[in-house]
């Protein structure tokens, strides 16, 4: 036998429970809330063991639960050998310290906030990505510094949720002082970055394309409708918050005028505010958009409550009276009887299948009549050196019939506004 075993280096799923709160006052029934809350756990690479619920009036200032559920809570994790208790709601910094306190060494205990935190900082692909979740991650972390470090410190070598708040941070930085001037930096990077991102998104607006943001709820297949839409390959996984950078796709409608379409990140119920804020660079795409598609799930029972909480975020980056078209996606997922009930209930919006592609030609149709609605009907003459002009009017508008002379093109197109300004002079009715 050999002196030397091996020693396994795959790293093993940290066992959760979940803990809900029902106070009566939620827009969620409890045990959906918890049905998400595993969902966005099993993201994280948690494995969810038990799942406990409590009815409050109001939660408990000390530690979230009453006292009795605590004790209960702690049977629970020591019966199942848990790892980490992740709550529903936002726990206070003193809450936290109190239950962590009540449970022991080393139970960890996060809240949603937390957890939402920790995929972001697993997802996040790009520059700017990384530095939004950094500048939350660390806003979060700052009131919870008090008695909190030596347990953090702990958490850097186990790993785990919660455990890759300050990716690449050395450990002196974990201080009050350094995370506030940490805090400082990134907001100064990220200024940067969103000058940056002003300029390109003038440029786009400059260039006049019909803009197309996509907003939903995380999962409802806004990458896929990309995809489908545009022959790209952006990242589509069944996983909540699978893609959170922004990606912008140009896109040639039905009578070839050019658009742009950006996939944004996806939106929660509960969706931390600082990460709204850290993000508002990115969600601004939606708010420049001339058209927003709110893309929903239509095959989840909660998708009511996935549009109200879209619409929450949406007025929070002062997005919620830009135009805007609800379109339902995997209607393969549902019966067809089912489809044309919600067809009926809902006449504006649309039903498509980005996985099949069922529906997509009348969703190309509506946003080309959408993108039409404030357009010009002109009949032109537009003489052959005016080349720059006649690309313009194929670019950005429709050309409903063109016939060409010795000297000249004769067309009726469909316009923009700003370039009907141009062709007004070559105009003849």
């Amino acid at each position: 036998m050999s002196r030397f075993q091996p020693i396994s280096t795959e790293r093993v799923a940290e066992r959760a429970v979940l803990m809900g709160v029902d106070t009566r006052d939620g827009l969620w029934p409890t045990e959906r809330s918890l049905d998400e809350l595993e969902r966005l756990a099993d993201t994280a690479g948690a494995v969810v063991v038990a799942r406990l619920t409590q009815r409050l009036d109001r939660p408990s200032p000390k530690t979230y639960i009453g006292s009795g559920k605590v004790e209960e809570l702690r049977g629970f994790v020591q019966r199942l050998d848990a790892d980490v208790v992740i709550f529903d709601d936002d726990l206070s910094p003193s809450q936290q310290s109190n239950l962590e306190r009540a449970l022991g060494e080393p139970i960890k205990i996060i809240d949603r906030t937390a957890l939402i935190l920790d995929i972001f900082g697993l997802h996040a692909r790009t520059r700017e990505g990384r530095l939004q979740v950094q500048l939350a991650q660390l806003q979060y972390l700052l009131p919870r510094l008090r008695g909190m470090w030596t347990h953090l410190a702990k958490e850097q070598t186990r790993g785990g949720i919660g455990s890759r708040f300050g990716q690449g941070e050395s450990q002196l930085e974990v201080d009050r002082r350094m995370i506030r001037n940490r805090i400082a930096s990134l907001r100064k990077e990220l200024a940067v970055v969103e000058r940056r991102r002003a300029v390109q998104s003038k440029s786009r607006t400059g260039s006049l394309a019909f803009r197309i943001a996509l907003a939903g709820y995380t999962n409802a297949g806004k990458s896929s409708l990309l995809n489908r839409l545009t022959g790209s390959d952006v990242l589509a996984q069944d996983k909540l918050f699978a893609t959170l950078d922004p990606t912008t796709r140009s896109y040639e409608l039905p009578g070839g005028r050019a658009i742009t379409i950006t996939d944004t990140v996806g939106f929660i119920q509960k969706l931390p505010h600082g990460l709204v804020e850290a993000f508002k660079s990115t969600l601004s795409e939606v708010r420049d958009a001339d058209l927003i598609l709110k893309v929903v799930d239509v095959s989840d029972e909660d998708r009511d409550r996935q549009i109200e909480s879209v619409d929450r975020v949406l007025c929070d980056v002062h997005a919620e009276s830009q135009r805007a078209l609800t379109v339902y996606n995997k209607i393969d997922l549902l019966d067809p009887s089912e489809v044309e009930r919600l067809k009926r209930r809902h006449p504006d919006a649309l039903f498509f299948s980005a996985r099949t592609g069922a529906g997509i030609e009348e969703l190309r149709q509506r946003i080309a009549r959408e993108a039409a609605l404030t357009d010009e009907l002109m009949s032109c003459e537009i003489p052959y050196g005016e080349g720059a002009l006649m690309a313009a009017i194929r670019q950005q508008g429709s050309i409903l019939s063109e016939s060409f002379e010795s000297d000249h093109v004769c067309m009726v197109c469909r316009v923009p506004a700003h370039i009907a300004a141009l062709v007004r002079p070559f105009q003849t009715e």
